[in-house]
């Protein structure tokens, strides 16, 4: 008898042994085992399935939620990544093995301080590289120290991507109407998910912030213009990804007619039953996809654009922080020859086949607004506006009908830099873990950090750490710089934006 209590006294231990290290949550779906990160005191669970596999006959249609499962499910991996071209596996190695890819990817990962009847805020991550290319298991988008610093729920998300998120098929078939919104379709249900299933990871539904940097920014943008999303977030930030209409019906169709000629199909059913591999190498080139895919104005489920000419109906009464960091372009920047070093004679011949008679007007205008600037620096800030206009141009928008926050990201945590995505390790408060940060870096990521945490926990992203961060308007144009120095000024760099007034901003 003492033997066969002393054996239950020892799996009892055994047991909680395990469970400190593998926690398990229960979902509404069934039970999900995870990670517990001891040296960041966070748990993880990774690539947990929102919805099911869109290879088959279900390619191009909208996505079917994940199915309840018995037992207990393993979240201790990332999942597939979703179909793109390009060298997708250097970016999703973890622990040295390669990322699988394929149209089973509709996945999620969960970083949570604890399971217990907490109810946190939730940020929910849109991962970037436009829409055609990523994943939300990217290095880059760890949400363990986000997650342990505000005491929130920190969620990345794949979905579907480029032409099997974004074909337009409406023309060959009713049934597909929404096909051009595929990729959309997915992230909503993402955000189902989160609302049926958040509480089994100390997570609130009802406070709930969705926020993505580049393509993820334009995710944002998109989400706030589906009235069918409408409810499923509180509250959207928008880094570097303003995006203010989807792509027009008429391009759209022209966009599936290239596709189907590329492939020699004629119906749906023929592009349904070809290999993915197939696909995707008819319309890749060099990584990215042609035609360039996108959201479409679908005049059903993306009604109207979302925020041109007005901002949608969705979109009022929803606050935003949106912004961009000042030298954008430079990362797209780094391969060119002679790095850093141009003469202004120079610069205006590069610039003259983007922007024709408008090149002096520009030149002029940045240099006075940058007196300090080198040619060089000149250069990247006039081919930096696409990401700085639109920023002006959306919350000019949405300030009308609800509070926006605009920020500009100054501080150069390296040589290119406030290039973009420069400001994401200081957002997931993963800046100061690289030993080799740069002077002044803690002091932007407590700012940055914290001011996100804010905003996700109150719908204001003021804290103590940074000055009074007023909301947007047309008459005052506030903006917070952040940098070394963090601050608010009115209308910075007023001469950039008066001169793209009435332009057609280029890529």
């Amino acid at each position: 008898m003492r033997h066969s209590l002393l054996a239950l006294a020892c799996l009892s231990l055994a047991s909680l042994s395990a469970t400190a290290h593998e926690p398990i949550a229960k979902t509404k779906l069934g039970d999900l085992k995870g990670v517990h990160l001891n040296e960041q005191g966070v748990l993880v669970f990774k690539g947990v399935h929102y919805g099911q596999s869109t290879a088959g006959n279900a390619r191009f249609k909208a996505p079917q939620p994940a199915t309840k499962w018995q037992g207990v499910k393993d979240a201790t991996k990332f999942g597939d990544v979703c179909p793109q071209g390009g060298d997708v596996g250097r970016r999703t190695i973890v622990e040295g093995e390669v990322l699988p890819m394929s149209e089973n990817c509709l996945v999620l990962n969960v970083w949570t301080p604890a399971i217990d009847n907490k109810t946190r805020p939730v940020m929910v991550w849109f991962h970037g590289r436009g829409f055609y290319a990523g994943a939300g298991s990217e290095r880059l988008y760890d949400g363990a120290r986000l997650a342990k610093r505000g005491d929130l729920v920190v969620v990345t998300v794949n979905h579907r991507l480029n032409v099997f998120g974004h074909l337009y098929l409406g023309k060959l078939s009713e049934e597909f109407a929404a096909s051009g919104n595929s990729g959309v379709q997915d992230m909503e249900l993402s955000l189902k998910w989160v609302r049926d299933n958040i509480a089994a990871f100390g997570g609130d539904a009802k406070n709930v912030t969705i926020f993505g940097e580049s393509g993820g920014g334009a995710k944002v943008s998109t989400l706030l213009g589906v009235p069918s999303a409408k409810g499923l977030f509180q509250r959207g930030i928008i880094q570097s990804g303003p995006r203010l209409n989807g792509t027009p019906l008429a391009a759209a169709t022209k966009n599936t007619e290239t596709v189907l000629g590329k492939l020699g199909v004629k119906s749906i059913a023929e592009l349904q039953s070809l290999p993915m591999e197939k696909i995707l190498a008819a319309v890749t080139e060099t990584g990215r996809t042609t035609p360039d895919f996108g959201p479409t104005t679908d005049g059903k489920y993306l009604p109207v654009d979302m925020f041109a000419p007005v901002a949608a109906p969705s979109a009022h009464g929803v606050p935003i922080i949106i912004g961009a960091n000042r030298d954008e372009y430079s990362l797209y920047a780094r391969e060119l020859p002679n790095f850093g070093k141009r003469t202004e004679d120079e610069i205006r011949k590069e610039l003259e086949p983007l922007y024709g008679k408008n090149v002096n007007e520009l030149v002029n205008a940045y240099k006075q607004s940058r007196p300090d600037a080198s040619p060089w620096d000149v250069m990247i800030g006039i081919r930096s506006s696409r990401f700085h206009v639109g920023t002006v141009r959306l919350a000019e928008v949405q300030t009308k009908v609800a509070p926006t926050y605009v920020y500009s990201f100054d501080f150069e945590p390296t040589a290119l830099k406030a290039a973009h995505g420069a400001e994401i390790p200081f957002v997931f408060s993963n800046a100061t873990a690289d030993a080799k940060a740069r002077p002044g870096a803690k002091e932007v990521e407590d700012a940055m950090s914290d001011a996100w945490i804010a905003f996700a926990r109150t719908g204001k992203p003021n804290h103590k750490g940074i000055p009074e961060w007023p909301t947007y308007s047309a008459s005052k144009r506030s903006v917070m710089i952040f940098n070394t120095k963090t601050t608010v000024v009115n209308d910075p760099r007023a001469q950039e934006r008066t001169v793209w007034e009435g332009k057609q901003v280029v890529r």
